[in-house]
């Protein structure tokens, strides 16, 4: 018996090269896999921009290493993820010039993850495009799935996205905890691409939907060498509201610490952000806690409930005190590779692209709302956000309820 099976095998071993020079099929598991698969990142790990490409980078080791432990790519083989981190700087020009390198220099790059900032996304994939590289993307702006690409998957909500479902939350949030709705809004952001795209729905329609004025109305360019000019405009036409969306911490610094020495600070004047800027970690490095506290932010992913292994692990490798949307969803991303390299059964850009637009339950457990499946925009059905609130020192989580680690309270004048 057992010589028998020894060479039933022994044939097999003989007529396998002989199948494959004919050209017939070979059994999958016969076939020889990649020992590993290489997996993009490309953020940006110097210049202004540099923090949350580092937490970013976290994220994605993170990932890598959680998904490897647990045996790699089984369809493959058990094929081990390699992590590719390239620095795509602090300009668009700096980002576009790194993903040509990137599609150069790493032909057997399978799948990417980037850029943060929407407008170096936005410049990054018209470079992987051309090179038919899948790129999944947390950034925001709602361009960035607009244009017909066929290779990029936006994760997030769009900027739009979220302001139609944050704003009328904020709204009835204000009015139960202070008796009466808001009248008047000022809104002061800077000129990138998400940022533009935040406010551009509530300039359009959802201001007047809400009944809300707009009384203050600036643009600025980072980084802020001086909040004084914007401060003085909200000091005079002293909003209910003030949207503020900077996408440098050092701005967000700049203009609360300028607010709190024109007594428009500690809640005088209730402060809504998009984006994490205003929720990093370092920001306490510069400011007292007293200056944020009640400060919100719409961020289309967080560190919440259900996520307490993963921040716990965050913490205890990088020291990082929370769980920011970089770090979160750049995991997440490492997870939607897997997923899609596991259906695609091999290391093919086409194939993987075609897996995750196909993609019908994947790992959504890392992203707010909805399931883990793209429409033909590559925009995540359903995508949802969750609303963050410093309190105490710490941004956490008040909406939505499912996510909510804490109760959300709407900051006095």
């Amino acid at each position: 018996m057992a010589k028998g099976s020894l060479g039933i095998r022994g044939l097999g071993r003989r007529l396998l090269p002989a199948a494959m020079a004919l050209g017939l099929a070979v059994p999958a598991a016969q076939a020889q896999q990649p020992a590993e698969v290489k997996v993009g990142l490309l953020v940006p790990l110097s210049g202004i921009y540099a923090r949350p490409g580092a937490v970013m980078r976290m994220g994605a080791e993170m990932g890598v290493e959680r998904i490897n432990a647990q045996g790699g790519i089984k369809s493959m083989g058990g094929a081990r993820l390699k992590l590719v981190v390239l620095d795509c700087g602090d300009t668009t020009e700096k980002a576009k010039n790194a993903a040509q390198r990137m599609v150069a220099q790493e032909p057997d790059l399978v799948v990417a993850s980037g850029a943060y900032l929407s407008s170096f996304t936005l410049a990054v994939t018209e470079v992987t495009e051309r090179a038919n590289l899948p790129v999944l993307t947390l950034s925001y702006s709602d361009l960035i799935t607009d244009r017909g690409f066929k290779y990029v998957f936006q994760t997030s909500a769009t900027a739009a996205s979220q302001a139609q479902q944050s704003l009328p939350e904020i709204m009835k949030l204000a009015e139960a905890a202070s008796g009466a709705r808001p009248k008047t809004v000022a809104i002061i952001t800077d000129n990138t691409a998400a940022s533009v795209a935040s406010v551009k729905p509530m300039k359009e329609k959802l201001l007047a939907e809400l009944g809300l004025k707009l009384v203050v109305d600036e643009i600025f360019t980072p980084p802020l060498s001086d909040a004084t000019p914007l401060v003085q405009k909200v000091r005079a036409a002293r909003p209910d509201l003030l949207f503020f969306l900077p996408t440098v911490i050092s701005d967000a610094k700049l203009m609360l610490e300028k607010m709190n020495e024109f007594g428009l600070g500690q809640g005088k004047i209730p402060t809504i952000s998009f984006g994490i800027a205003i929720a990093e970690p370092d920001l306490l490095n510069t400011v007292s806690p007293d200056l944020v506290q009640g400060v919100m932010a719409a961020v289309a992913n967080w560190g919440s409930k259900g996520h307490e292994d993963l921040i716990a692990e965050l913490k205890a490798k990088y020291k990082e005190p929370w769980m920011t949307q970089n770090a979160i969803s750049t995991y997440g991303d490492m997870w939607i590779m897997k997923s899609a390299l596991e259906k695609a059964g091999k290391a093919d850009r086409q194939a993987v692209a075609e897996a995750i637009r196909t993609m019908d339950e994947g790992p959504s457990k890392y992203f707010p709302g909805g399931v883990m499946k793209f429409d033909e925009k590559g925009r995540r059905i359903g995508a949802g956000l969750t609303i963050v609130q410093w309190q105490k020192g710490t941004p956490v989580v008040v909406y939505p309820p499912a996510l909510a680690v804490a109760e959300p309270f709407w900051p006095k004048k």
